[in-house]
């Protein structure tokens, strides 16, 4: 199992509103009489996992090369702004 998920999780899935959903649509036979109008849909899915399309290296393909630190430059940026405006105070205060 993964740490962390490539998405996070809708917050109707989370509550469960989607799995009552499914169960609802299955039961007064809504997903039998959709079926045939999924076939291309679910063909082209098959077909991108398939090629490994959602892989871990498919994502390296289309996103290019992770590029680390990217929160760490955030981080940085606050503690720098953060440091400049006590200087900008100590320096009014004692002025």
């Amino acid at each position: 199992m993964k740490l962390f998920r490539y998405r996070k999780p809708s917050w109707k899935t989370v509550i469960g509103l989607t799995k009552a959903k499914k169960r609802f649509y299955k039961a007064i036979g809504w997903t039998w009489l959709m079926a045939p109008f999924r076939f291309l849909p679910n063909l082209k899915r098959k077909i991108k996992r398939r090629v490994g399309y959602e892989s871990d290296l498919g994502r390296l393909f289309r996103h290019g090369l992770p590029r680390p630190g990217g929160c760490f430059v955030l981080i940085l940026v606050a503690i720098l702004l953060k440091a400049a405006a006590a200087a900008a105070i100590i320096d009014f205060l004692f002025w």
